[in-house]
């Protein structure tokens, strides 16, 4: 006896389009939209749309047209010269490579998304470039919070207070300790990024 297969581990979703442009998701028995098969597609459910009349497999033009809707809504991801260049190798000889090295390319810029991710995580997360980011952000508030809060014509930074008015007597020294604390910080800064490096 077969055993029945969960929603992830089914073959692809069948999704029929009919005449007047309406698709029917035959999983879920109801009509969906190209913003669904976007979500679809983001979520990493395979689906095959093919045309209800004919059979004939579809799915190529439909996933255009999402990328034409997404494009009109002035989320551009393909630039005007990778359109033309693109264009241009339709009836060209090496044609048939295209779809391979594009497909090939995708592939490995989402390893190296994937991998950059995880290099950030860990990171942020302990090491020696967490302690680089956190002194970097000690820095940056140190000086928000010695030149920028509450000093005439600089913009105020949201989630940091304002420094307290100093005395006059305390100013100049405060000051110059400040001054003394940040370029401390930026030196074991730059050793520590020489010694990365």
């Amino acid at each position: 006896m077969a055993k029945s297969k969960t929603a992830n581990e089914s073959d692809p979703v069948i999704i029929k389009k009919y005449a007047n442009r309406r698709l029917y998701n035959t999983e879920t028995s109801s009509y969906i939209t190209l913003d669904l098969l976007s979500q679809m597609t983001r979520e990493g459910r395979e689906f095959v749309v093919v045309d209800a009349k004919t059979g004939e497999d579809i799915t190529h033009n439909v996933l255009t047209q999402i990328i034409m809707e997404e494009e009109q809504r002035g989320k551009n991801m393909l630039p005007v010269n990778f359109l033309r260049q693109l264009i241009a190798m339709y009836g060209d000889s090496m044609q048939s490579m295209v779809p391979q090295y594009l497909e090939s390319s995708m592939d490995a810029f989402r390893k190296n998304q994937q991998q950059f991710q995880e290099a950030m995580k860990g990171a942020f997360g302990g090491g020696p470039l967490a302690d680089i980011a956190k002194r970097n952000l000690e820095m940056f508030e140190a000086a928000a919070s010695a030149f920028g809060n509450g000093v005439p014509g600089m913009p105020n930074i949201p989630g940091m207070a304002p420094p307290a008015a100093p005395t006059p007597a305390a100013t100049e020294g405060s000051k110059d300790e400040e001054i003394s604390d940040l370029k401390a910080q930026l030196a074991a800064l730059n050793a520590k990024i020489d010694k990365l490096t």
